[in-house]
């Protein structure tokens, strides 16, 4: 479905006087939410530890680059450092908006690594860092604000899940800590309705710097980079929507977002076929029945696509 439509609200006005907190953005998609939210009003947490994209090493230098960034523009930004792997990371980075700006509005939980293994091959100290940075960080970051947001009769928070949840070679960690995300926030929009607080999830598609994880290494005979065309600031525009108080009624909420492109998945997901009988099935009926029923095309080892069309062929 094409649908044009007129900006009715002045682009400086959206979220102004907002205080958001965005976890892991000092670059990529939480990056791109950090600016185009200062520039519709919000004050802004750009909360980054400066690792590479698997979670090694630590620097404030993307975090600063994108407070520059956004007080070139004319907004207002102040940047956090900590961890949301640990529950006094993750209470220092909200707290550090109630500081500097006396609440929280807005928490986009963005934070997050990746680590490309068999599950076979997976070393415990890998599955816990990617755990503890997805899992943990938005737990933590989430439970610290909700106490804010409770009191304060509003809040705003979008969590970020990925279509690797779905399944995906080599990412077994990777998509069990995206599908306990989707979980965990289903309930936190239960939970904080009620309060004024709504909680959506994103599985987004974008251009990032642990594409590489995922679709392998890339050298000068590798052809032209289709992800090239799929651009963190795509996805950041449905992010800010869901931020601002004109989106109060969406809640619990998945959506898929790329160039272009915005949809909503099914809640919950429908069944394909249902098998009855009165009374209890046996084992041995279940044999029968499901080959010829329920299960039939099924393959041990051939499944079907977990990524976007646009992946159709390339992965």
């Amino acid at each position: 479905m094409n649908i044009m439509v007129e900006n009715e609200v002045p682009m400086g006005e959206m979220l102004k006087n907002k205080v958001a907190v965005i976890t892991g953005s000092g670059n990529g998609l939480g990056r791109a939410e950090a600016i185009g939210m200062a520039a519709r009003g919000a004050r802004v947490v750009v909360n980054d530890l400066g690792t590479s994209h698997d979670g090694r090493g630590a620097s404030s230098d993307a975090a600063d680059r994108v407070v520059e960034t956004i007080k070139q523009a004319g907004g207002e930004a102040v940047a956090n450092y900590d961890s949301v792997m640990t529950e006094a990371g993750a209470k220092n980075i909200i707290q550090t908006a109630v500081d500097n700006y006396g609440r929280i509005d807005i928490l986009v939980n963005n934070a997050g690594i990746i680590r490309n293994q068999v599950i076979y091959e997976i070393p415990t100290e890998d599955f816990d860092a990617v755990v503890k940075t997805h899992l943990y960080g938005t737990f933590f970051c989430t439970r610290a604000a909700t106490a804010i947001m409770k009191d304060q009769g509003y809040g705003r928070i979008v969590c970020t899940s990925s279509h690797i949840g779905f399944g995906f070679h080599g990412q077994a960690t990777y998509s069990m800590v995206k599908e306990g995300i989707v979980g965990f926030a289903r309930t936190v929009a239960r939970d904080m309705g009620r309060f004024g607080v709504t909680c959506n999830v994103i599985r987004p598609l974008a251009l990032w710097r642990g594409m590489e994880e995922i679709m392998g290494k890339r050298d000068e005979n590798s052809p032209p980079d289709f992800m090239e065309e799929y651009q963190p600031e795509d996805v950041a525009a449905l992010v800010i929507y869901l931020a601002s108080e004109p989106a109060d009624n969406i809640n619990g909420c998945i959506f898929e977002v790329f160039k272009g492109r915005v949809g909503i998945f099914t809640e919950p997901q429908p069944l394909a076929q249902v098998l009855w009988k009165e009374g209890r099935w046996t084992p041995e009926e279940l044999m029968r029945a499901l080959p010829e029923t329920l299960t039939r095309g099924e393959s041990r080892e051939v499944f079907p696509n977990t990524l976007p069309f646009i992946f159709d062929g390339k992965v």
